[in-house]
């Protein structure tokens, strides 16, 4: 997976739980804990933007991209 959600991470710092962000995202547990395992295939922006406005935070504080080891480039023609 070449995207990385770090909600643990931002969860962490701002000292807030799966149950009272889900209860200020309006979102539920099971959904939120697929995002915040790093399991989700896609993320609505208005999620995003629920999730960011409850940790007062950037989209980048919890989205990495980091380079899959497994894809190779394919070289240029």
């Amino acid at each position: 997976m070449a995207i990385v959600i770090n909600l643990d991470v931002m969860m962490a710092k701002r000292k807030i739980g799966l149950t009272e962000l889900a209860k200020e995202v309006d979102i539920t547990l099971a959904n939120l804990s697929i995002l915040k395992n790093n399991k989700a295939k896609a993320v609505r922006l208005s999620t995003l933007n629920a999730v960011c406005k409850a940790l007062q935070c950037q989209p980048g504080d919890i989205l990495e991209y980091v380079e899959d080891e497994t894809c190779e480039e394919e070289p240029p023609p």
